[in-house]
């Protein structure tokens, strides 16, 4: 048994942000039928780092967001492909999508078309900027969300211009809070049968997780200034921060300063004992925790600093992770067959369930791969499914083509 077993999700979303909510909750057991463009598919799908593609021309950011899912690619322009998606709406619980404002309305299948179909029908919308007001129609994308929110000025150095997050931060934000709403909607369900709306926007999913840091600009009326050395944060002091070892990196996070001085026994240390020093020189005490950090390599310090029970941990490259000791311990890899990536590493469920495990049953689905599948379940003959087909109305890639 699964959390979400008998739950059926129509999922129009492409690219991260609505992908990543929908397979966290394929992950849970619900059955998500993902609605493709026909021929193209999901727009992450044409899109890949470093020019490279994996196996036969699949998509590196594609796969990690789609697994746990069956597609079914359908132009949703034409009209027998309404009445597809409204035969699966009768039954479905969810419907989750993240076109720019107004796109599912003009084409019949928004919020109130399919609540005419199944008033207990859950409807989650996601959006870049929120589905009203000034920005709403504007292109909403990860590193636009992340500069307007402010995020891109808590990294770098003081020196320098703002820095995005290396990693798509308001997607998966927001993927979160996407996800989290519906579960909490299919759980408002079951006690008053009602189905609901929805609205999360990327936006306001980043600013929720900035909240610490917009308290204390809103209520203390300072602004934090950007350190110009490697603090890792611009409210924080030393020795708060990334350094470099004999081998590597080493994160330092809050520590009382007598276990600092223990660690590294520098005579210099004993002129920064004061907290607000440790503050407003922090640059020049980063250069000094700098100048001794360098001289062993990160497992002498673990050994050390550890022994102290100092907040410290080793800061890896991506090529490295998989090899620390607690990454393996904990299985947050695994490994799954694709039919044209074949064999690829994916990071797992990050959490158990003792009573209702999640799990990974499908790699990512090729585009429209379970077309023939999910309409035979509706009750359309192999003939009419083929009449699609060659209409160009539906379309399947072969498992084996």
């Amino acid at each position: 048994m699964q959390a979400l077993d008998n739950i059926t999700i129509l999922d129009f979303t492409q690219l991260l942000q609505g992908p990543y909510a929908t397979q966290m909750l394929g992950d849970l057991g619900a059955e998500v039928i993902k609605i493709e463009k026909p021929h193209t598919g999901d727009l992450y799908r044409s899109m890949t780092f470093f020019n490279q593609w994996i196996g036969e021309g699949e998509s590196p950011c594609f796969l990690p967001w789609n697994r746990n899912k069956r597609s079914l690619a359908l132009d949703l322009k034409a009209p027998v492909a309404k009445e597809i998606l409204y035969k699966l709406a009768e039954t479905a619980d969810v419907v989750v999508e993240n076109f720019r404002p107004g796109v599912m309305e003009k084409l019949g299948l928004g919020h109130e078309d399919f609540r005419a179909i199944n008033p207990r029908i859950i409807y989650a919308s996601a959006t870049g900027w929120g589905k009203d007001g000034p920005y709403a129609k504007r292109p909403g994308q990860d590193l636009l969300v992340q500069g307007l929110s402010g995020a891109v000025f808590a990294s770098g150095k003081k020196s320098e211009g703002p820095v995005a997050i290396g990693t798509a931060l308001s997607d998966q934000l927001g993927a979160l809070h996407l996800s989290q709403a519906i579960l909490a909607a299919l759980y408002a369900r079951e006690r008053n049968g009602k189905g609901q709306r929805i609205e999360v926007n990327l936006l306001q999913s980043v600013l929720a997780f900035e909240m610490q840091d917009f308290f204390t600009v809103q209520n203390l009326g300072r602004s934090f200034e950007r350190p110009e050395s490697g603090i890792a944060h611009p409210g924080n002091g030393a020795p708060f921060g990334i350094y470099r070892t004999a081998d590597g990196w080493l994160s330092i996070a809050m520590n009382p300063w007598s276990k600092i001085k223990a660690a590294l026994k520098d005579l210099r240390l004993a002129a920064y004992e004061d907290p607000q020093v440790l503050f407003d020189r922090r640059d020049e005490i980063y250069g000094v925790l700098q100048d001794c950090i360098r001289t062993k390599t990160t497992g002498e310090w673990l050994d050390i600093m550890l022994g102290l029970d100092i907040w410290c941990a080793p800061a890896l490259e991506l090529k490295d992770v998989g090899d620390d000791p607690q990454v393996k311990h904990l299985e947050a890899f695994t490994e799954i067959d694709h039919p044209r990536a074949g064999r690829v590493k994916i990071t797992n469920i990050p959490f158990q369930m003792s009573e209702t495990p999640g799990s990974i049953r499908r790699p990512a689905p090729l585009v429209g791969q379970h077309g023939r599948e999910i309409l035979g379940e509706l009750g359309w003959d192999a003939e009419a499914i083929a009449e699609l087909e060659r209409a160009g109305t539906l379309t399947v890639q072969e498992v084996n083509a």
